[in-house]
């Protein structure tokens, strides 16, 4: 299947079978007692071949309530105009909201979707040092999280792939990883699957996280030209394709619930926002869709993720959202009809950025109160301060 991600060990038998080794999972309530240097607790065992791209990471679960929690920051764009003194001070108002956000919400898992560095303002010599300090609030707090990437991550000075590689190497619980080769098209690598289980010794999981690579932005120096900014079309054919190992390692779709997340809204989402309803719909709508983004506004473009959004959508079951950041000043959530999902918008976390001070800064959360993938999931907007508004569930009625 391709799964370079995987440690494998081949038995020399009479068989000569070859079974794959990882690591003994660890549900999220370990996660306190684990680090970089504490292999000591990732005692390998033999097993059936496993569908696990993590084999030396804490397996993510459930808690023993039957309950899991994800915060989702979006748009931090750190490293604003580092040349004054303006800059800077974003950053650390930026970090100030994750160290305020992460102890009161306590999540299981975060999200980081798109935009995490304004990369045009970057110097090559250290703009993924950046990374570090984004991440630094998660380390202290040891939660597990990955991330997406926006248009400004690909900029002259630095690229998704740079990102991903610094996060690797010094978060370590960051599950962000890349797709094999030739998947994403250019400067798209970042479209991978976290699986979620309800115990720590399932043999499959009850929620998969999908992560998808909106590129955008512009390919490095010397020759630094505008990318597209949508999914890229090979993205749909890895998806049939680990929808399907999916099947055969761990039972029918069905059985399974899913979230996506990509920092630019799909094409099909900008339609919606001419019908939002504020009860229905409830947070800002300050954002019009396709603005200084190639992808919506553009006069040449005719729906080119058209093959990621089929895919996503037929493959993909009981998917709860799709979750995009890239507008600032939106957070609603609607129903998109042809394919019958919901699409939320994040809130904008960062203080660097684009913005307007009625706006305010904080996360989205996103609860599953039941491993059940049918069942619903509880969401809403929090502030910096505390404050929450746009309270929904995301289930078979909403918006119908």
């Amino acid at each position: 299947m391709g799964y370079h991600h995987y440690l494998s060990l081949c038995i020399l038998t009479l068989l000569g079978t070859c079974n794959q080794i990882y690591a003994a999972p660890l549900n999220r309530e370990s996660l306190a007692d684990w680090d970089s240097t504490s292999q000591a607790l990732l005692i390998p065992e033999v097993q059936e071949a496993q569908l696990d791209p993590y084999p030396t990471k804490p397996r993510l679960t459930f808690k023993k309530d039957g309950t899991f929690k994800i915060t989702v920051f979006s748009d931090l764009h750190f490293g604003e105009n580092p040349w004054d003194s303006w800059g800077p001070q974003q950053d650390i108002n930026s970090t100030i909201l994750m160290n305020a956000v992460l102890p009161d919400e306590k999540p299981d898992y975060v999200v980081i979707n798109g935009d995490l560095i304004t990369g045009e303002n970057t110097f090559r010599q250290n703009s993924t040092s950046l990374v570090d300090e984004i991440v630094a609030p998660l380390n202290k707090a040891r939660i597990p999280f990955s991330s997406t990437h926006g248009n400004h991550d690909n900029q002259a000075n630095i690229t998704h792939e740079d990102e991903i590689l610094r996060e690797q190497k010094v978060a370590p619980l960051s599950y962000t990883r890349m797709a094999p080769k030739g998947v994403g098209g250019v400067q798209g690598p970042g479209n991978y699957w976290v699986p979620i289980y309800r115990n720590k010794n399932d043999h499959a999981p009850v929620l998969v996280l999908w992560f998808f690579d909106s590129r955008g932005g512009f390919s490095p120096n010397p020759n630094s030209e505008p990318l597209p900014d949508w999914v890229d079309e090979s993205v749909a054919g890895w998806i049939e394709s680990e929808s399907r190992a999916m099947e055969e390692a761990w039972g029918p779709a069905e059985l399974r619930g899913a979230v996506a997340f990509v920092h630019i809204p799909p094409h099909a989402i900008q339609v919606l926002q001419s019908t939002l309803d504020p009860v229905t719909n409830p947070g800002l709508n300050a954002d019009t869709l396709g603005d200084g983004s190639v992808q919506a506004s553009s006069e040449e473009y005719t729906a080119q993720d058209q093959a990621f959004w089929d895919a996503l959508n037929a493959n993909v079951k009981n998917l709860h959202a799709v979750i995009s950041g890239h507008d600032h000043g939106n957070e609603w959530c609607s129903r998109e009809p042809t394919k019958d999902v919901i699409f939320c918008f994040d809130k904008h976390s960062g203080y660097g950025g684009y913005s307007d001070a009625s706006w305010g800064y904080g996360v989205r959360n996103l609860v599953f109160h039941s491993p059940d993938p049918s069942a619903g999931v509880e969401t809403w907007i929090r502030l910096q301060a505390g404050e929450t508004r746009a309270r929904i569930v995301l289930d078979e009625n909403y918006d119908k």
